[in-house]
């Protein structure tokens, strides 16, 4: 009857002179049966330990089981695995800059719990450094999509996050990066001390080792941080250091989530020369929309393109001008959900001559 059920029980089937022996050598107390025969001995008579005088077992550990499941699965992830997540969050990417925030959102905040959820129960660095590494690219993603749709604490919430598993993932790029995306959140809300203070780190942080691409844009934001601070001198001296900074392509394998190629660096210079409030800025601005005719994906960018131009011939007192672009913007902003933008149009007004 034992060999009978043993195999179930992951025990070994013996002889029947072996299995005497080993029955009177459990029988006489000589040897203790392991857990695993101690299972079996109560499904074969229907009794506990105690009536079979069999020691009592410690309880079952809930935690300690989860635990140890937990660690089974994160070492399940391999290199493809990793591959895997980072296209997911590339896939977002181009979403979000195809069709806006809200929808990308909810994708993201699902993908950050997983891979968070992995990289919690990894154990060494070389398995956690790659998922610190996607961490942080779906963190600031999110931290963006979140500032996008208006909601400002949840954004500062994922560019902490992004900032901690950078520093996990040992790339001082990705590092500076989370860390000059969190100033737009003290952007947003009118601190633009606080906010060239981390900018101005994140530039520390990149040094001069980090690829030209990202210190071109490290500098751009500076200089846009700078410029709505209403220090003009400051903000275009920092957007002429960006422009030699700028590789022909300006794409980079380890950075693709910056995107400064064609014309969006100059596109980033009329929106600071918007917030200057310099006549400039229609010129720069308009020779930019070629470039955004001709590049529809980038919805949410020519949104802001069309933002700045309304703002910019408002300050002008080109009233007409204006409100067409201001009605194109309205049309884009509304597909997308751009709450950031929104806000940006409502600032719209007219000089007091131009009444």
């Amino acid at each position: 009857m034992i060999n009978d059920r043993a195999p179930a029980y992951g025990l070994p089937v013996l002889s029947l002179v072996v299995r005497k022996t080993q029955l009177s050598r459990w029988e006489n107390g000589h040897v203790t049966p392991g857990p695993d025969v101690r299972r079996l001995f109560r499904e074969l008579y229907g009794k506990t330990n105690e009536q079979l005088g069999f020691p009592t077992e410690a309880p079952a550990n809930p935690l300690a089981d989860e635990l140890t499941n937990r660690l089974v699965v994160a070492r399940r992830v391999d290199a493809e695995t990793v591959e895997l997540f980072r296209q997911q969050v590339d896939g977002v990417c181009h979403a979000d800059r195809r069709f806006g925030s809200t929808a990308r959102l909810q994708q993201l905040r699902s993908h950050i719990e997983e891979v968070e959820r992995h990289l919690t129960h990894s154990l060494l660095s070389k398995h956690r450094q790659p998922l610190a590494t996607i961490l942080t690219e779906a963190s600031t993603l999110a931290g963006w999509n979140a500032l996008d749709s208006g909601s400002i604490d949840e954004a500062w919430r994922y560019y902490s996050r992004a900032r901690s598993a950078a520093l996990e993932s040992g790339s001082a790029s990705r590092h500076a990066h989370a860390v000059a995306e969190q100033a737009y959140v003290l952007l947003e809300v009118g601190d633009a001390g606080n906010a060239l203070e981390l900018l101005k780190e994140a530039v520390d942080i990149a040094g001069i080792h980090t690829p030209r691409l990202l210190r071109a844009w490290l500098n751009a934001a500076l200089g846009e941080a700078h410029a709505i601070a209403g220090d003009r001198d400051s903000a275009l001296r920092a957007f002429d250091r960006a422009d030699p900074l700028l590789p022909v392509d300006a794409r980079h394998p380890d950075l693709p989530f910056i995107f400064l190629g064609g014309r969006h660096l100059d596109r980033w210079r009329g929106n600071a020369l918007v917030h200057l409030g310099e006549p400039e800025a229609i010129s720069q601005l308009t020779a930019v929309l070629d470039f955004a005719e001709r590049h529809p994906s980038f919805v949410r960018a020519n949104a802001g393109l069309l933002v700045d131009l309304a703002l910019a011939h408002a300050a002008a007192g080109e009233r007409d001008a204006a409100m067409s672009y201001a009605q194109q913007a309205r049309r884009i902003i509304q597909q997308v959900g751009s709450i950031r933008l929104r806000r940006r149009l409502e600032r719209l007004s007219f000089p007091l001559h131009a009444a």
